[in-house]
C-alpha cells in the first residue's frame, strides 16, 4: 500500500524534532532504557549475567519495524512485540523484568517529551536573540501604531517588535521553570506500588529506591513522582501542550501583524528569487510563510483540545484510552510548534521594513496622531477637558471623511483646529505639537532597551542559540 506520510513532521518539522519522536528512534530508546535498567539490577544483587547485557548492548541498533509490526499483529500488543523482537536478537530473556508496560512506555514518553522541551527552549531561545535583535535595529523608527486596526498614537517599529518578543520570554520563562521540575513517573509497576520490584529484590525497600535513582542518572529527570498509579498524571500532558501553545502565541500575533502591515505595504516577511505569490497574478507576494505560522498556531490549539480532554478522566490507577490521544498529540503537538519556530526563525531572518512606506503614513497620519498631545495642551490652557475632546474630535472626524472622500491632497486638520476658537490654540502652537510629536514616541525606545537587556541573560545561558539557523523550509 501506499504509505500516508505525517504531514506535519515531513512538512514542516526540523529533523532534530523529527529524531525525537521517529519509530526508529523511540525503539532505540527503550532498548537504552531496559539495557540501562538492566544494568542496575546487576549492580544491586540480581542474577543477571554480564554476557547477557553484553550481548543485548551488541544488537539494540539492529531495528527492523517491519519485523517488530509483524510480531504486533499476533500478540496485539506493542511492548510484547518489541520485548520478543529484542530478545530474539540478543539470545537471552532478561530485560523487563519487574517491569510493566507502563515502566517502560510511561517513562520513555516523559524522555522524549523532556528532550524535545529541551529543544523548544534552545529554539525560542534563538528567536527571542533574533526578534530582539529587529527590535535594537528598528527601536527609532517611528511608526503609526493601530489600535482596533485604525491610526491611534505614535509608536516605532522596535517597541511593536519588542511587545511580541516580551510575550514569548513570559512563555519562555514558564517553560524553563516546567523543564525543572518536570517528574518522571519512574519504576512504579502494575498499579504503582513497586511490588514485582520489592519481590524480585526480597523485600529490600532500599535497594528499589537505588534503582529508581540509576534509572532517574540515565533519563536525565531530576525527580520522580512519589505515588503515581499505571500512569502519571494527564494533567502533566495538558501543560506539556498548552505549554507550546503559549510558547507560541506571540510569535502567532507578530505573524498576524505582519501580514496587516504587509496588507499596507509597510513589511513584509521577504520574498526569495523565483518565490511565486499567485499562479494568477505574477505581481502577488503574499505573506505565506506567517500565513503557515498562525494556521499551525491553530493546530496547536487543537491539541491542547486533546490534552483537556485527558486531564481529569483517570480511572482509578488507569487505563489505556488515553494512547489512541498520546500517540498522536504529543508528537504531533512537538511536530507543530517545531514548524511554526522553524517558520518564525524564518521570518526574523527574511524579513523587510518599508520604511519610506512608514514614513509616508507617518506624515499622512500625524495630525491625528497628535490629537492627545493636543487635548492636553488645551486643557493646559484653561479649556475644559470634555469641550477640547468634543471640538478636537469633530474636526479630526471631518478631515478624515474628506479624505477618504478625495476632497484633501494633504490633512489639514491643524488648520481646522486653529481656526476654532473654542479650542484657543493657534497654528503656531498646533505645528510645534505636530514637529515635537515626530522627535519621540513616549517610553518606545527605552522599553525596546529593556527588553533586549532582558534577552541577554537568555542568550549568555544558551549560547548556541545565536547561531541556531532553521532549516529551509518550503
Amino acid at each position: 500500500m501506499e504509505s500516508i506520510a505525517n504531514v506535519l513532521a515531513l512538512r514542516y518539522a526540523s529533523s532534530a524534532m523529527r529524531d525525537i519522536w521517529s519509530p526508529r528512534g523511540r525503539v532505540l530508546l527503550e532498548r537504552e532504557f531496559w539495557i540501562a535498567v538492566l544494568k542496575a539490577q546487576h549492580d544491586l544483587g540480581l542474577p543477571v549475567p554480564s554476557e547477557a547485557i553484553a550481548d543485548y548492548e551488541r544488537v539494540k541498533d539492529q531495528i527492523d519495524l517491519d519485523s517488530i509490526r509483524q510480531r504486533e499483529q499476533v500478540t496485539r500488543h506493542d511492548v510484547k512485540a518489541r520485548i520478543d523482537e529484542f530478545c530474539a536478537l540478543a539470545g537471552h530473556e532478561h530485560i523487563h523484568k519487574g517491569l510493566t508496560s507502563r515502566d517502560l512506555t510511561e517513562c520513555v514518553e516523559q524522555l522524549q517529551i523532556y528532550r524535545a522541551l529541551e529543544l523548544a527552549r534552545v529554539k525560542a531561545v534563538a528567536a527571542l536573540v533574533a526578534i530582539s535583535k529587529r527590535a535594537g535595529e528598528y527601536k527609532n523608527v517611528l511608526l503609526t501604531a493601530r489600535t482596533h486596526n485604525t491610526p491611534a498614537q505614535l509608536t516605532t517599529v522596535g517597541k511593536r517588535w519588542a511587545m511580541f518578543g516580551e510575550e514569548m520570554l513570559l512563555a519562555l520563562e514558564a517553560l524553563d521553570h516546567l523543564i525543572e521540575r518536570f517528574p518522571c513517573r519512574g519504576l512504579k509497576g502494575a498499579v504503582g506500588t513497586q511490588l514485582d520490584q520489592l519481590t524480585l529484590f526480597r523485600g529490600d525497600a532500599a535497594k528499589v529506591v537505588q534503582l529508581e535513582g540509576r534509572l532517574l542518572t540515565h533519563l536525565g529527570i531530576s525527580r520522580a513522582l512519589m505515588a503515581p498509579g499505571q500512569v502519571y498524571p494527564r494533567s502533566l500532558d495538558f501543560e506539556v501542550v498548552s505549554m507550546l501553545y503559549l510558547l507560541g502565541s506571540g510569535p502567532s500575533s507578530f505573524a498576524k501583524t505582519m501580514r496587516l502591515m504587509a496588507g499596507y505595504e509597510l513589511a513584509g516577511e521577504g520574498f526569495a528569487i523565483g518565490q511565486v505569490g499567485s499562479s494568477a497574478m505574477p505581481h502577488k507576494m503574499n505573506s505565506r510563510s506567517c500565513e503557515r505560522l498562525n494556521g499551525l498556531h491553530v493546530v496547536l490549539r487543537g491539541y491542547v483540545t486533546m490534552a483537556e480532554g485527558l486531564a481529569g478522566d483517570q480511572w482509578n490507577e488507569g487505563d489505556v484510552s488515553c494512547s489512541v490521544v498520546r500517540r498522536v498529540m504529543l508528537p504531533d503537538g512537538f511536530f507543530a510548534f517545531d514548524g511554526l519556530i522553524e517558520t518564525f526563525l524564518t521570518i526574523l531572518q527574511q524579513m523587510e521594513v518599508n520604511t519610506a512606506v512608514v514614513e509616508r503614513e507617518l506624515r499622512n497620519y500625524l495630525p491625528f496622531l497628535s490629537t492627545t498631545t493636543v487635548l492636553m495642551e488645551a486643557v493646559k490652557a484653561g479649556v475644559g477637558r470634555e469641550l477640547a475632546h468634543d471640538v478636537i474630535r469633530e474636526h479630526a472626524v471631518a478631515t478624515a471623511r474628506d479624505m477618504r472622500a478625495g476632497k484633501l491632497r494633504e490633512n489639514d486638520l491643524f488648520q481646522r483646529l486653529a481656526g476654532d476658537p473654542r479650542l484657543g490654540l493657534d497654528i503656531a502652537t498646533l505645528e510645534r505639537l505636530g514637529r515635537e510629536a515626530r522627535t519621540h514616541a513616549g517610553a518606545a525606545g527605552a522599553q525596546v532597551d529593556r527588553f533586549v537587556r532582558a534577552v541577554l541573560p537568555w542568550r549568555e545561558r544558551f549560547p548556541a542559540s545565536s547561531s541556531l539557523k532553521p532549516e529551509p523550509i518550503l
